[in-house]
């Protein structure tokens, strides 16, 4: 996906009420400029100060600065939608940003260009988690969290999943956007690049100092925040990572509910009514776990069509998404459904015949349970034929739209 060649590159300092730091952070960042120009193969380097509705003297010392390009917001609108904005002034090969409130030196652009040039990464984060960094206990500990279950989620690994300071190629944007307005637009970009096994992300440790001034960042909402975007983007492109485990959960509980009432019958070939809730518990997990997994299974597979990707879909496809498993789960279904069918015939009869039931209860418990399981089966199977159908026309349709006037 990388492309060779960048030569301009935009940073962006988005900026709230910064006036205690704005100054010395433009400042650095011209010095900055020079070394990029000199040590990478960028030959253009934009400065844009975005003033996110901020109500000191932020703007008025931005714009005491030669050689920059200062966007005002009347109004917030936060941290992500400065970042976007001061990207869309002055376009580039390279994008960057990195925060107004002197926690990052920007002499660090000079390694994470060279990062994307030279080793062909899309994305460079700045890690704010080395041995020298002053970040505060709290967010230390919030970041790892989020940084865990990331790495679980995308089975690769950054330490960082918030970093303010970052270099992205322009030509990967596609694969990241749409991304958030509000400071979630970090973690948000962080996740959506670690799932997507198409962009090429690093992680290098920089120099992070204490923040001059009061952060914006509250801990509660927006850690919160940081959390649904994580967990929208493996939802988006790998739900299979958050489901599963699910899925495996409830398979387990609903087989120990069974246990104690199966090992009643086969010594005993008894029936207490005690059964009928663990049972029925069991049979409602289990098929709830069933439906799960053919709505994971679905949901993967239009994901893949809407980006583009289905070809891995292919017969070579191993495990939970190949057709051949799904057909062995529909025969297995269909079987348990003839098997209710069998244990409920009398009763159909005598129902015909006479318009009472004298079925025993577990009969038609587990006719139903073996009823529901075997459609759902069979629904998606039936839906995975139209999204492959879908994936065969898609060529003829997009060349068809390529060609309207």
């Amino acid at each position: 996906m990388t492309t060779s060649g960048p030569s301009s590159f935009t940073v962006v300092i988005p900026a709230l009420n910064e006036e205690g730091a704005i100054g010395s952070t433009i400042e650095r960042t011209l010095r900055a400029a020079e070394s990029i120009r000199q040590r990478t193969p960028i030959e253009t380097v934009n400065v844009v100060v975005v003033s996110d509705g901020s109500t000191d003297r932020t703007v008025e010392i931005a714009r005491g600065f030669a050689g920059i390009r200062v966007v005002v917001f009347e109004k917030n609108r936060g941290y992500g939608a400065a970042i976007k904005a001061g990207w869309d002034e002055v376009p580039a090969d390279l994008l960057g940003f990195l925060d107004a409130d002197g926690t990052c030196d920007p002499e660090f652009f000079v390694p994470m260009i060279l990062s994307i040039v030279e080793q062909g990464n899309d994305l460079v984060l700045g890690g704010r988690m080395g041995r020298d960094s002053q970040m505060p206990m709290i967010r230390t500990v919030g970041n790892t969290l989020f940084a865990l279950l990331l790495g679980y989620l995308s089975r690769k690994r950054v330490r960082d999943t918030a970093s303010g300071m970052r270099v992205v190629r322009r030509s990967a944007l596609p694969h990241l956007l749409p991304l958030p307005d509000g400071l979630h637009f970090t973690p948000a970009m962080s996740a959506r690049a670690l799932m997507d096994d198409q962009v090429r992300i690093a992680e290098l440790d920089m120099p992070y100092a204490e923040r001059v001034g009061r952060s914006k960042l509250r801990v509660i909402r927006d850690g919160f925040r940081f959390l649904g975007v994580i967990l929208g983007a493996a939802a988006y492109v790998r739900i299979s990572r958050l489901t599963l485990p699910l899925i495996g959960a409830m398979g387990l509980v609903s087989l120990l509910l069974v246990l104690a009432p199966a090992d009643l019958y086969l010594a005993q070939r008894r029936l207490e009514e005690w059964m009928f809730y663990r049972l029925a518990l069991s049979g409602m997990l289990a098929t709830m776990a069933v439906s799960i997994l053919c709505g994971t299974i679905v949901t993967e597979h239009v994901s893949a069509l809407a980006l583009m990707r289905y070809e891995g879909f292919d017969p070579k496809t191993r495990g939970l998404w190949r057709y051949e498993f799904l057909k062995t789960l529909l025969w297995v279904t269909l079987a348990a459904g003839l098997i209710g069918l069998g244990l409920n015939w009398s009763g159909f009869r005598e129902y015909f015949a006479t318009g009472q039931v004298h079925l025993h209860w577990s009969r038609v418990l587990l006719g139903a349970l073996a009823g529901i399981n075997f459609t759902t089966v069979a629904v998606t199977l039936a839906m995975l034929k139209v999204i492959r159908a879908m994936h065969e026309r898609q060529p003829f349709i997009s060349g068809s739209l390529a060609r309207k006037p």
